[in-house]
């Protein structure tokens, strides 16, 4: 197989790859129809949701546990800290919607992101609660002191009491400049004998493609979990559905989320048995819990747990809160390439102070660093073409006789001193560098609403003029011209049709993806030129000697 064909089949592969994935991910839920969408109950979607109590347990609303004359006990409570704003429903106490502040919406770049929210578009919640006599459940009524809180300035966290009739408390504590939430339910055992509970935490999501992503470049939606055992699982919506799943179930560690294209929502228990599930509850929603057994709480003795939500950006920097979770920013298979070199593009961009500017400066060390693996491929491609009035000579020769043809090209190979796949395999040894930074760009919240130059005020959207896209089209037709004209007139065509159609595909792709193409591109065409000219000075003068 020469070179060109192995061009072209890289070429279509990746292309079919994105037409694939465009195919199989149709449009969203909101794209289809907007529906309001009722969470169903928690035990539907709970393996085990029977817990004990000792007989005779009780739990007994504390002396001191009075409702103030000015708490409010309907609707919601509102929570706004520097970084996040936020709605926690007083059925069930759970938090309902977050607004992302430091984060500006796809739609409207004046509104902030909204990554939690249950509205008639999408659903996305959390939920939680305590299973046991007389212990709260998610729909349970919760009350606060006040409707509403703020992180004052100069304040490092902010925390917020609900209590139930029964007396059982759900604190919340907020913090200055993270996304990190302390969940933590205290119960107070007035009874006479040990009470046994445990609580459950979940995440519920309907499968609608978020807004911003492309079709064409389309990302992962949906559960994930972590453990020490089996490490960072994704759950597609659709396997859950025909009950294909397979994940630790029973452990004692880890985290489950719900992610999302530059975001997630995690819950971060602590180290205690637990159960893990995936269930689908029907009208496109989707749940993914624990169930974690708590410590039996003294008579006379207050007990509970103390639990962390994280709802925010995916960064790689998240294994910071808990092992595993910068993984929910998702390089695939080649995770060990793309992330050195996240690395590297976010050390530059510490000097450069614009991303666009650093996927260049990336960009062109790398292609540095492979500058001779290049030089080897452009060395044979340029000699290719310095024989190719040759092989026309050859092939008008023999004709259709493919036997006589093939032998007569290899021994003008072995003249020529010239290995047919010379050009190939370097390339191919470069492939899963650049197809790694390719996904590092794609996935790093970082790039999102970060501008470039003048009209590219976004290097995650795809470029408003398609500027960038004509540039790539015009560097493509340019690579085309450099590279050996194919025999096979089919392949000839095909290369001058690839340009226009790359062009197209490009149009829909995020700026920040397209720069880094251009300027490899740009790269490519430079050296190739360049060692085309030297090798056909090289062939001039042993010609003439």
């Amino acid at each position: 197989m020469d070179f060109q064909r192995i061009f072209l089949f890289l070429i279509f592969a990746f292309s079919g790859i994105f037409l694939w994935n465009a195919y199989t991910h149709p449009l969203s839920q909101q794209d289809l129809v907007a529906s309001t969408a009722v969470v169903p109950t928690v035990v539907s979607a709970l393996p085990v949701a029977s817990v004990a109590t000792v007989p005779g347990a009780q739990i007994v609303p504390p002396a001191n546990t009075v409702v103030e004359k000015n708490a409010s006990i309907d609707g919601k409570i509102l929570i706004y800290t520097d970084n996040l704003r936020v709605e926690i429903s007083k059925k069930g106490g759970d938090i309902q919607r977050v607004e992302l502040l430091k984060h500006k919406s796809f739609e409207d770049k004046n509104k902030s992101f909204v990554l939690l929210q249950n509205d008639s578009a999408v659903t996305y919640v959390t939920q939680s609660g305590l299973l046991g006599d007389n212990l709260p459940d998610h729909h349970a009524l919760y009350v606060s002191e006040k409707s509403e809180y703020r992180l004052a300035d100069g304040q490092d966290a902010l925390t917020v009491t609900l209590s139930t009739a029964s007396g059982v408390r759900k604190v919340y504590v907020f913090h200055r400049n993270r996304y990190l939430i302390d969940v933590n339910y205290q119960i107070e055992n007035h009874g006479a004998a040990p009470l046994l509970a445990s609580s459950y935490f979940q995440l519920v999501r309907d499968n609608s493609t978020p807004l911003g992503g492309t079709k064409m470049v389309p990302t992962y939606t949906g559960p994930a979990l972590y453990t020490d055992l089996e490490k960072f699982q994704k759950i597609d919506f659709a396997d859950i559905d025909k009950k294909k799943v397979s994940y630790p179930v029973k452990t004692d560690n880890g985290w489950i989320a719900m992610l999302q294209h530059y975001f997630v929502a995690a819950w971060l228990p602590p180290k205690l048995p637990r159960e893990n599930y995936t269930k689908a509850l029907g009208d496109n929603l989707y749940a993914i819990g624990t169930v974690l057994q708590l410590e039996p709480i003294a008579a006379g003795k207050t007990g509970g747990i103390n639990t962390q939500l994280y709802v925010g950006p995916a960064s790689t920097h998240l294994d910071e809160i808990a092992p595993g979770l910068g993984l929910t920013v998702d390089y695939g298979w080649l995770t060990i390439i793309a992330n050195p070199l996240f690395w590297m593009l976010t050390f530059i961009q510490g000097w450069v102070v614009n991303w666009g500017l650093a996927i260049i400066v990336l960009t062109v060390l790398i292609k540095l660093a492979f500058f001779p693996l290049s030089a080897a491929s452009y060395k044979s491609m340029a000699k290719m073409r310095v024989v190719a009035p040759k092989l026309e000579k050859i092939k008008q020769q023999y004709g259709d006789d493919r036997e006589k043809l093939n032998r007569a090209m290899m021994d003008l190979y072995k003249t020529e001193k010239i290995n047919p796949l010379g050009g190939c395999l370097p390339v191919l040894i470069q492939i899963p560098v650049f197809i790694s930074l390719y996904w590092a760009i794609l996935s790093s919240v970082e790039l999102r609403n970060a501008p470039f130059i003048a009209w590219i005020s976004d290097l995650s959207a795809a470029d408003p003029y398609y500027v960038l896209p004509a540039i790539m089209g015009i560097s493509m037709f340019i690579q085309g011209r450099l590279n050996p004209i194919p025999p096979d007139p089919i392949q000839a065509k095909l290369m001058q049709i690839m340009p226009v159609l790359f062009s197209v595909v490009f149009f829909f792709f995020p700026a920040g993806l397209v720069l880094y193409s251009v300027v490899n591109n740009a790269l490519s065409i430079w050296q190739q030129w360049y060692i085309t000219r030297q090798q056909q000075r090289e062939y001039s003068v042993a010609a003439n000697h």
